[in-house]
C-alpha cells in the first residue's frame, strides 16, 4: 500500500510513503495529552452491544455496529426505505465539521442513533446520527516518533458492550468508554521506533480484539494480534512470516497461472547462504478481518514483503506475504494460506479486506466463499475450508506487460502499484451474486536499486514512478462472483479509492475524488442521484435509522495517497 504525493494534476511519484515525524510539529498534542473534550452530555442510555447482536448486525437496519457492516464484510445495508425509484430525492440532512482538516478515511458505526467515527491523527467523534449535535471529541496523545506510509489515517472504531477500540499510529490499542469518550485502558501492540503503525478499524468478538499492523515499507515482520477486550491483555500473536518455511513452495506462476520470470536457481544459492531476514521481511495486515462465527475462522489479507521492490535481498516466496490467510479464532493457529503473487516485486499486495458470502463453486453448486478483490484488478473466489482459488475474475482494469521485472531505468506494467483494487472494501450483493469493486488505474514504471535494511526506516530498494504522458482514472465495476465476469462498469477522471456501499433498495453508493458522491442502479450500473461534498469522497459510506427514517452517511475528507483535495467532514443524506 503506497503514497502517491501529486506533482501535477493526478500525475505522481507513486510509493514516497511519509518519513518519521515528531506530533507535535502537527500541532495535534497542544494539550499536552489524550483529552477528551464533552461538547453535551448524552442524554440517553447507549445500549450494550452484545454478542449476539453483532452476530446479527448484517440483518440489523437501525444500526451499523462493524465498520464494513458485519462479520462477513460485505457491505450490504438490509434496508431499502431509500431505493432505486426515490434516490433522486436524497438530500443532506446534516454536515458535521470535524477540526481536522487531513484525508478521511473512516466508516462510521452508529449505535441508536449515536454515530462514532475518526479522523487523521487519531481523534474519535460522537455525535446525534440525526442531527450532527457533538457529544463528545477524544484527541489521542501521539508518541514522539510515529512512521505512516500512507498519510496518518484512522479507518474506524469497533465496538462491544460500551466500549470502542480504537488503533493509533503510534501503534497502540485504546479502549475508550462510548457514552464519555474517556480513555479506560490503553496498550502497546508493538514498536513505533521499528517502523510499525495501526490505521485499520479493529473487529471484536468473543471478548477478543483483532488488530493487525501497518509497517510492510519500513522492515517489520507482520502479525495479526488477538487482546482481551476487557483488559487489553495480549492473548494470541499470529505472525504472517513464519520463522520456518517462508520460502514457500518457489512458485513460478501467480494466482491467475502467469509466469513471474523468477531466477528459481539464484534465489534457492541465495537462501542457502542466509535465511533469517524473515525477521524484517514486511508482511503487514492493513484491514479489518472477516470473521466465520460457526467455522470459528478468521480471514484476513497480508500485504507486501520488504523491500517493495528489491527481492535479491529475500529469495523465497515470502510467505505468508500477498496472501489470504485463515486462522482459528480461539488460538491464533494457521489454517491456510492462499498466495496471489510469490516472491512480489511490484507491490501489488493483499489490501483490500477478505469478504464471506455465497456463489457458486466449480461445479455450479452455490455455497459459501470467502474472496479478495486484489490490486491485480481480479476479484479472487476461494474455497473457505481449503483457500483454494475457485475462479478469478476479468480483468476489471487494464493489465498490460505482467510480470516484467523491475530494472534501474525502469520497466512499465499495469497495473501500477496501486492497484486495480487498494485498500478500499469492496460490497457485495448477496441475493444476486455481484460484487462491486473500486479500481485505479494508474500506469508506472517500476524502479529498482539495492537497498540494506535501514533500522525501522523507509526500505523499498526503488521507486514507483506514474507515467506523465498516460492519463489516469478509476473504474467501479460489478462483478458476477459466479461466473467471474463483468456485468457493468463506470469509468471516472480520477482514480478510485475509498471503498464502496450496496443496499437492498437496489443501490450502489460510491465516491470520487472530486467531491462528487454517487448512487447507482445496481442490476444497471445506470447513475441515479449525485452530489459534490467539495473535497474527495475516498472513504466508504455506511446506512442506518434513527426515528423510522434511513440515513446515508460518507466522510469527504479527501485523500493523501492520490492526494484528492482535503476536507475535514461527514455529509450525511436522507429524503426529506
Amino acid at each position: 500500500m503506497k503514497l502517491a504525493p501529486r506533482t501535477t494534476p493526478w500525475i505522481a511519484l507513486a510509493c514516497a510513503p511519509l518519513a518519521l515525524w515528531t506530533a507535535s510539529a502537527f500541532g495535534q498534542a497542544e494539550s499536552g495529552g489524550a483529552s477528551t473534550t464533552t461538547a453535551k452530555a448524552m442524554d440517553k442510555s447507549l445500549p450494550q452491544i452484545t454478542q449476539s447482536m453483532l452476530d446479527a448486525a448484517g440483518s440489523d437496519a437501525k444500526n451499523w455496529i462493524h465498520p464494513n457492516g458485519s462479520y462477513d464484510q460485505q457491505r450490504y445495508y438490509p434496508g431499502k426505505q431509500v431505493n432505486a425509484g426515490n434516490v433522486a430525492k436524497l438530500k443532506p440532512a446534516f454536515v458535521f465539521q470535524t477540526a481536522v482538516l487531513e484525508s478521511m478515511e473512516t466508516a462510521p458505526i452508529v449505535v441508536d442513533g449515536v454515530m462514532f467515527l475518526t479522523t487523521s491523527f487519531d481523534h474519535v467523534y460522537a455525535i446525534d446520527a440525526a442531527t450532527g449535535e457533538e457529544y463528545w471529541h477524544y484527541k489521542h496523545k501521539l508518541g514522539p516518533i510515529v512512521t505512516v506510509c500512507c498519510g496518518n489515517n484512522n479507518r474506524g472504531v469497533a465496538i462491544e458492550g460500551g466500549t470502542l477500540y480504537l488503533g493509533t499510529l503510534d501503534a497502540k490499542l485504546v479502549a475508550l468508554d462510548a457514552k464519555t469518550g474517556k480513555v479506560l485502558w490503553e496498550t502497546d501492540i508493538a514498536d513505533p521506533d521499528k517502523g510499525y503503525s495501526e490505521t485499520m478499524a479493529p473487529a471484536v468478538v468473543d471478548g477478543k480484539v483483532l488488530i493487525g499492523t501497518n509497517g510492510g515499507e519500513y522492515g517489520i515482520r507482520g502479525f495479526l494480534k488477538a487482546f482481551d477486550a476487557k483488559s487489553g491483555k495480549l492473548l494470541w500473536t499470529f505472525d504472517t512470516i513464519p520463522e520456518q518455511g517462508h520460502e514457500g513452495v518457489w512458485a513460478t506462476k501467480d494466482a491467475t497461472g502467469r509466469d513471474m520470470h523468477r531466477d528459481i536457481a539464484a534465489e534457492k544459492a541465495a537462501f542457502a547462504k542466509d535465511s533469517s531476514f524473515y525477521k524484517v521481511l514486511g508482511g503487514g495486515v492493513w484491514m479489518t478481518p472477516a470473521v466465520d462465527r460457526k467455522a470459528k475462522t478468521v480471514y484476513f489479507m497480508v500485504g507486501n514483503p520488504s523491500p517493495d521492490l528489491y527481492g535479491a535481498i529475500r529469495p523465497g516466496d515470502n510467505l505468508y506475504t500477498d496472501s489470504m490467510v485463515a486462522v482459528d479464532l480461539e488460538t491464533g493457529k494457521y489454517k491456510w494460506h492462499s498466495q496471489y503473487i510469490a516472491h512480489d516485486v511490484w507491490d501489488l499486495d493483499a489490501v483490500s479486506p477478505a469478504i464471506i458470502t455465497k456463489a457458486k463453486d466449480a461445479s455450479g453448486k452455490v455455497g459459501e466463499v470467502v474472496i479478495h478483490g486484489g490490486k491485480t484488478g481480479h476479484i479472487y473466489v476461494h474455497d473457505p475450508e481449503t483457500g483454494k482459488v475457485i475462479r478469478f475474475s476479468d480483468a476489471m482494469i487494464p493489465q498490460e506487460n505482467m510480470w516484467v521485472l523491475p530494472t534501474k531505468d525502469g520497466a512499465r506494467m499495469l497495473p501500477g502499484a496501486n492497484g486495480g483494487v487498494e485498500w478500499s472494501p469492496m460490497a457485495v450483493d448477496p441475493t444476486s451474486h455481484m460484487a462491486f469493486a473500486a479500481n485505479l488505474h494508474q500506469p508506472m514504471t517500476y524502479h529498482v536499486e539495492e537497498a540494506a535494511y535501514p533500522g525501522g526506516k523507509l526500505w523499498l530498494g526503488g521507486a514507483f514512478k506514474v507515467i506523465p504522458s498516460e492519463e489516469q482514472w478509476g473504474q467501479l465495476v460489478a462483478v458476477n462472483l459466479d461466473t467471474g465476469k463483468i456485468a457493468w462498469k463506470h469509468k471516472t477522471p480520477q482514480p478510485l479509492i475509498g471503498g464502496v456501499l450496496a443496499t437492498a433498495g437496489g443501490l450502489v453508493f460510491n465516491g470520487e475524488a472530486n467531491g462528487w458522491f454517487k448512487a447507482f442502479d445496481s442490476k444497471s450500473g445506470k447513475e441515479l442521484w449525485k452530489f459534490n461534498c467539495g473535497a474527495g469522497v475516498n472513504a466508504p459510506a455506511v446506512s442506518y435509522m434513527v426515528g423510522g427514517k434511513q440515513y446515508v452517511a460518507v466522510a469527504a475528507g479527501g485523500n493523501n495517497q492520490i492526494d484528492a483535495k482535503r476536507g475535514n467532514s461527514v455529509f450525511v443524506f436522507a429524503i426529506p
